[in-house]
């Protein structure tokens, strides 16, 4: 039993074994027997992640972390496997640290524990808990903002193994985080499986923003399952960047504004490309008056399948939330089915969805050639101004360094 498993509520491995045979609720179901479980803590720890091997350093810069240089950065983090080998906070009021020195740290910290995510989810939720799973702890102290964004990189190195990760991250009353995290895997031709939960926690007038960048291969498996709790006039803005091939990916975060005027964005970039299957959306509970959500995603398929969702519930007088998915088919083996869901159980609701998927139109092919384009350029300016998402509270730095994420993986995903 790992030193985790040791001081958890007894509930938890109970409750996990009894979901441990679900199926899974959507996406491909993927039988866990078929991959290995490497040891945590088989990885020797780093004192500087620049000694990682090239070849790995460049495959996690895919993803947007930089180990070279991180003076822009206010904290680092690094799992590969399921072993953390790196962590260190920058800024003071920063904690940047692994799952299991936090449970050494703080006593407290048990009341956090799968409050976010439900521990009983599913089968893969249940071989987090069962596992004794790592990860990362991130938090803000009261008050204080980050001056660079927190880098988190999980990178899965073992060739049929599964990589079993949970994160917890808090932004205290009034205090401000901004996390990049790379998620990626080492380049070889054998299967993988990532499950990883995150559970975030934003307390009154605190705001995190999360952008997350995928780099997987055709043949990894990703199931990730993540919760966040926004409490008064608290901001949780979360991006979402996958545009490299992968095997099937299944996710839908869930948010759940319970205080007044909290409020919640998803912002999503996804690409398909031959072979790949994509099953994303979000979902928000807008359980307090004057809480608002925004749902923005963007979908291309180059040959492979994707299965957009989005569901907000307002539940509280005097919400707000707005719902748009837009797809574009470049090849008529692709496939994009968009499923938006709406409800409202209280009057005095605002709630709307609009959702488009169509080819590129020619006319707007033909306008960009007569102005001296080639199809290709003017079929990739299209594309371009498409995948461009205007995300509203994004710090100039950070949306930088988005956008260059996007642009360096169009030309290799499509």
């Amino acid at each position: 039993m790992s030193d985790l498993q040791k001081v958890k509520a007894p509930d938890f491995s109970e409750r996990a074994r009894a979901a441990a045979a679900k199926k899974a609720a959507a996406g491909p179901d993927i039988d866990l027997d078929g991959f290995k479980v490497p040891v945590r803590g088989e990885k020797d720890y780093l004192d500087s992640p620049e000694t990682i091997s090239e070849q790995d350093k460049s495959r996690m810069l895919e993803s947007g972390i930089m180990l070279d240089d991180r003076t822009g950065r206010s904290g680092t983090f690094v799992q590969m496997d399921n072993t953390p080998v790196h962590f260190h906070a920058a800024q003071e009021g920063i904690e940047v640290m692994s799952i299991s020195a936090a449970w050494e740290k703080y006593d407290w910290l048990k009341d956090y524990w799968w409050k976010a995510v439900a521990v009983d989810a599913d089968k893969y939720t249940a071989h987090v808990e069962l596992h004794g799973a790592d990860g990362y702890f991130i938090r803000a102290l009261p008050g204080v903002k980050t001056d660079y964004p927190v880098q988190a990189c999980l990178y899965l190195e073992a060739g049929k193994a599964v990589q079993d990760v949970h994160n917890i991250i808090i932004a205290e009353e009034g205090s401000e985080l901004h996390i990049i995290t790379g998620c990626a895997v080492a380049h070889r031709q054998e299967m993988g499986l990532h499950l990883g939960v995150s559970e975030f926690y934003i307390k009154k007038g605190a705001k995190i923003t999360f952008s997350m960048i995928h780099t997987w291969s055709p043949e990894t498996e990703v199931r990730p399952r993540t919760g966040a709790i926004i409490e008064e006039d608290g901001l949780f803005l979360s991006n979402y960047v996958i545009m490299k091939p992968v095997h099937s990916i299944q996710a839908s975060p869930i948010a759940r504004c319970v205080g007044k005027n909290a409020t919640v964005r998803f912002n999503s970039i996804m690409v398909a490309t031959p072979g790949s299957h994509m099953d994303l959306g979000s979902r928000a509970f807008l359980n307090a008056p004057g809480a608002r959500t925004e749902m923005i995603a963007r979908a291309i398929t180059a040959g492979g399948e994707i299965v957009s969702r989005g569901y907000m519930e307002g539940n509280a007088p005097d919400i707000k939330g707005h719902l748009e998915c837009r797809g574009l088919i470049l090849k008529d083996n692709g496939s994009i089915h968009a499923i938006p869901e709406l409800k409202a159980t209280v009057p005095n609701v605002d709630l709307s969805h609009e959702a488009a998927v169509g080819k590129i139109a020619e006319d707007e092919v033909e306008y960009l050639m007569a102005r001296g384009l080639t199809r290709d350029e003017a079929t990739a300016a299209i594309i371009r101004g498409f995948l461009k998402v205007d995300i509203e509270g994004l710090p100039p730095m950070l949306n930088a360094e988005l956008r260059k994420a996007v642009e360096a993986s169009e030309k290799e995903a499509l």
